[in-house]
């Protein structure tokens, strides 16, 4: 293993954020390595992968000091990444208590799947009438990895795989700025789907919901899609809802 960072950086200590050495992980997994990308970045990533997993659940309050010494990086790395999860809507800052996980609100919750039913069920239709072969194959290629992911128990990995899938959905279909508008809320879409995806029996509901909605897509049935697509919406919003009902 490689040398771990130890303690968090004095204010104003350099930090050579390109130099080569790996850090030795916590248990947790989140301290954070110094190799090629930004240390910005890479505590970003961190944090987020670790608000999305639960490791941090919704409503716990993130402390500064604590989080510099599971991540092995300084005070001022630590409150910018907050500002950026909090811009993305995975962090919220409470009166008189500091930064916290963002606590999903259920009716802004109900328009995030609202705004996700008018697109994806549009794009599911253009698809199936627009896409080429090829690109009807990646999509079926993506469910595949969504159902290993699941049988893998690896929620980071169903979460990494269906933003795939639906990134090669929308821009199979020509969808390209539809598909910004969605990319605007994937940290907000991707925190409520790592708690529908936990829920019992998911695994085999989901994969069914999909490959329907593959098939009419491959037949070339637009209106199916379109139907399959706002189905799938319509019975993850109502799993949300209930979710966030008893936190």
């Amino acid at each position: 293993m490689g040398a771990a960072v130890s303690g968090t950086m004095r204010a104003g200590e350099r930090m050579d954020v390109q130099a080569a050495g790996a850090a030795v992980e916590d248990s947790e997994g989140m301290k954070v390595e110094r190799s090629v990308a930004t240390l910005r970045s890479l505590t970003l990533e961190k944090m987020r992968d670790a608000i999305l997993d639960f490791r941090f659940r919704p409503g716990e309050r993130l402390v500064e000091r604590t989080l510099c010494e599971r991540l092995g990086v300084s005070r001022s790395v630590v409150r910018e990444v907050l500002r950026h999860l909090e811009a993305e809507g995975l962090v919220e800052t409470i009166p008189h208590q500091g930064p916290a996980v963002t606590k999903p609100d259920p009716a802004q919750a109900a328009q995030i799947y609202e705004i996700r039913g008018l697109l994806e069920s549009e794009a599911a239709r253009a698809c199936a009438l627009h896409a080429s072969e090829r690109d009807i194959d990646a999509l079926g290629e993506a469910i595949d990895r969504i159902d290993a992911a699941f049988r893998e128990g690896s929620p980071r990995d169903v979460l990494k795989a269906t933003t795939e899938f639906y990134e090669k959905l929308f821009l199979s279909a020509g969808k390209v700025v539809a598909w910004d508008v969605v990319r605007s809320l994937h940290a907000r879409i991707n925190h409520l789907r790592g708690m529908t995806i936990a829920t019992s029996g998911r695994h085999e509901t989901a994969i069914g919901e999909m490959r329907r909605l593959h098939d009419a897509i491959r037949r070339r049935d637009g209106a199916a899609a379109y139907d399959a697509s706002l189905a799938h919406v319509e019975t993850v919003a109502g799993l949300a809802d209930t979710i966030l009902g008893e936190i």
